[in-house]
């Protein structure tokens, strides 16, 4: 029996770069409610000049409730979105939200993020890179934008009506200043508190220097297939690139590699459920990552569907395939190498996404 859906997903943008047309950019929204009723940025790489161009390829995209035919602009889609959820503050994932603050329409929206991402935010808005816009004083009806921090405490934070996020910060490689983070947000419709999952730019956990992904896998187990079945994450990379030139990205062998840990998160999760309900299967206390076989681990993402964003587009290939096709075949013969039982998509841009 299908679930009954309670979120939809507009990809706006989802490239990694260079292409500054589709740069990583979301409209989320509850799937039995109006576009008008209320939207989430989730990152704003892409924003209204990307939608506009969408639009002008589909204009039955986005319509008006009883105008069949009568599609809202991109300016009246992004006046309804009444805050945005940031991941980090490289330029691929808020160029739009920067551009277009001075012109957004609609109430005052609210920016979501991690301190370090706002602090961020503010070195643009400073009236020299860019006029600032943004302010962290509620009371501050002068601006477009209201700084408000997400604290990885494990807990819901309510950021719009019926939709509550769990922030969880990310390796994202190192620069000059040190450890540089991003964030995964798991998503949940409050109702039925189904979720997803959604993921900033990943170092491998295997090249971190304090792994922190295996975090979130083992948060998101106990959740998966019945409460959690969709999970966006980056592949930026196509197979073959070294190490240390991944910049904080993965690559597809990086990827399954992280998706075999989260299988082994099930897993042992399963395990310890089995044992404790009196059944079969022991569970093997202190069993290394990794330790379990592959008949343990066949399947063990069932009912998982990846969505793979952030490709790095490569602007100098004469092929006609694009390059996230290629990442994506290569992510779906190892999932099905692995036996992880996983669905393997793309997020296209232009795509509305059920959940």
């Amino acid at each position: 029996m299908l679930e009954t859906p309670v979120f939809d997903v507009l990809v706006v943008g989802s490239g990694g770069g260079p292409d500054e047309t589709n740069l990583s950019a979301y409209l989320l929204k509850l799937h039995n409610a109006q576009w008008e009723d209320g939207i989430v940025g989730l990152e704003a790489g892409s924003g209204q000049g990307a939608l506009a161009r969408l639009l002008r390829k589909d204009p039955c995209t986005i319509t008006k409730p009883g105008s069949p035919g009568n599609a809202y602009n991109a300016s009246e889609i992004y006046s309804f979105v009444r805050c945005f959820l940031l991941t980090h503050a490289h330029l691929d994932h808020i160029n739009s939200l920067v551009v277009s603050a001075g012109s957004l329409c609609g109430a005052r929206k609210r920016v979501y993020a991690l301190k370090q991402t706002l602090e961020d935010l503010e070195i643009v808005f400073s009236d020299r890179i860019w006029p600032n816009l943004a302010s962290w004083k509620e009371d501050d009806d002068a601006v477009k934008l209201l700084y408000s921090m997400l604290i990885p405490d494990g807990k819901y934070k309510t950021i719009s009506p019926a939709i509550s996020v769990r922030t969880m910060p990310l390796n994202h490689g190192t620069n000059a200043l040190g450890q540089y983070n991003s964030a995964a947000f798991f998503v949940r419709h409050d109702t039925s508190h189904r979720e997803f999952l959604f993921f900033g730019d990943v170092e491998p956990d295997s090249l971190a220097l304090k792994p922190l992904t295996v975090n979130i896998w083992r948060v998101a187990a106990p959740k998966i297939p019945e409460i959690l079945s969709t999970i966006f994450i980056e592949c930026s990379w196509p197979s073959g690139r070294r190490d240390e030139l991944l910049f904080g990205h993965l690559t597809p062998e990086h990827l399954v590699d992280e998706l075999s840990a989260l299988a082994t998160e099930i897993v042992k999760y399963r395990q310890t459920t089995t044992q404790d309900e009196g059944k079969k299967r022991p569970f093997r206390k202190r069993q290394k990552r990794g330790s379990l076989s592959p008949d343990d681990m066949k399947d063990a993402l069932a009912g998982v569907t990846i969505y793979v964003m952030h490709c790095k587009d490569d602007m100098n290939s004469g092929s006609e395939r694009h390059i996230r096709e290629v990442i994506v075949e290569q992510v779906r013969l190892i999932v099905e190498e692995r036996g992880l039982g996983a669905r393997i998509l793309a997020a296209e841009q232009g795509a509305c996404i059920t959940i």
